[in-house]
């Protein structure tokens, strides 16, 4: 008989009552020791609400029923396909909302649902993983930022392959500890394809000039990258570049340019199908008889051969790795030695080959020259200024 007379009310009572009304409704379903006659009528009289046409009252419903594991679940699931507003609370916190619900939320609602969702405190890996394939930017920028969120791998990788051009998602996700190489690397890819459209779009670079130093500076990254993480780590990056088609003869000889041995052999044992070891010591052979086979063996091209052979010659030479710049620049000594001895094999299908080492040996040369600028700069820092001395 109260239901009764509380719905009649309801009909020309004004929003911001009934509000105030079914706020106090659904608390009493919730905390009020009442009949079970007495919770089935507020039950459907918060049902009949459901259909009010002011936010409000539904807004009501959904402040009071969020967290609550004794919410009606009828309620609360109509609740949550409401607008995103009068959702918000639900999606945000209800523990009556299971995973497949979630996904199905995140598959089928509006990007504001998509976020409240993604706000939720330890969120499922499943659900993490819908937001990650199908949900807005905006979604997926509050799934990264979150601290208690397990994300799938793969999800991250996903994230950057659909959202790695926003400056505010490879932000967040470089910030993250958690990231694994090969992400970062992916990163990193993504950067220098946007930096070329950037450019390319305002006209300041011809598209091909473009793209082709956006790809020079992804992999100089990628070798300081590899530079960088543990030696486990190495082999999953290779394993990486090679899927995504980025190992390439040009990226190999930059890494054995740089001395980073790690990257040059782990490559070479990707390509090749031996054994890190085995590739190593094929590499240290001062014989050199085996290289060639393990450079047919990985099918890598032919002109480029000789700049091959003349690295790994130079890589049993003493002093060449482990000088102050590290394994991430191209030693200009090392680049200039290759550069001269092919010079020398007067051959007409090496011209690509010397394109590609004149640029290594241009870039070698301004970087030593910004070192030592570097160095003199520090040095200028440190030393007093001279003082005159009176007569």
């Amino acid at each position: 008989m109260i239901v009764r007379q509380f719905l009649q009310w309801l009909r020309t009572a004004p929003a911001g009552d009934r509000a105030e009304a079914t706020s106090a409704l659904a608390r009493a379903y919730l905390y009020s020791n009442i009949s079970s006659d007495d919770r089935a009528a507020a039950e459907g009289a918060m049902l009949v609400l459901l259909d009010d046409p002011s936010p409000l009252v539904r807004q009501a419903l959904s402040d009071v029923f969020a967290s609550s594991q004794a919410a009606p679940p009828a309620i609360v699931h109509a609740l949550a396909a409401d607008q995103p507003e009068v959702a918000r609370p639900i999606l945000e916190r209800s523990p009556l909302l299971v995973d497949a619900d979630l996904v199905d939320l995140v598959a089928t609602g509006s990007e504001k649902t998509q976020v409240a969702i993604a706000s939720r405190v330890q969120l499922p890996r499943a659900v993490a993983a819908a937001i990650a394939e199908v949900g807005a930017a905006t979604a997926c920028l509050v799934l990264i930022e979150s601290e208690h969120v397990d994300i799938p791998q793969f999800s991250l990788d996903r994230i950057v392959e659909r959202h790695g051009h926003l400056a505010a998602i490879r932000e967040t996700l470089l910030e993250r500890d958690d990231l694994p190489t090969t992400t970062r690397q992916a990163l990193v890819v993504k950067l220098s394809a946007t930096l070329a459209d950037f450019v390319t779009g305002r006209s300041w670079l011809e598209g091909n000039h473009a793209h082709r130093i956006a790809k020079e500076a992804c992999e100089r990254a990628t070798v300081t990258l590899a530079a960088q993480v543990e030696q486990e780590d190495v082999r999953p990056l290779v394993r990486h570049l090679c899927e995504s088609g980025q190992l390439t003869a040009g990226l190999m000889l930059r890494a054995a340019l740089c001395g980073n041995l790690r990257l040059f052999e782990e490559a070479f044992a990707e390509l090749s199908g031996l054994s890190p070891m085995r590739v190593a010591a094929i590499v240290q052979d001062r014989g050199g008889g085996s290289f060639r086979a393990l450079y047919e063996k990985a099918r890598l091209p032919g002109a480029l051969y000789p700049a091959f052979r003349e690295v790994v010659g130079a890589i049993q030479t003493a002093g060449f790795v482990g000088d102050d710049g590290g394994a991430i620049r191209l030693k200009r000594r090392m680049v200039e030695r290759v550069l001269t001895r092919c010079a020398d094999a007067k051959s007409s299908d090496i011209e690509p080959l010397m394109v590609l080492l004149r640029r290594f040996a241009t870039e070698a040369a301004r970087d030593e020259a910004r070192q030592l600028y570097d160095e003199a700069e520090t040095d200028s820092a440190v030393i007093p200024e001279p003082r005159l001395v009176a007569a």
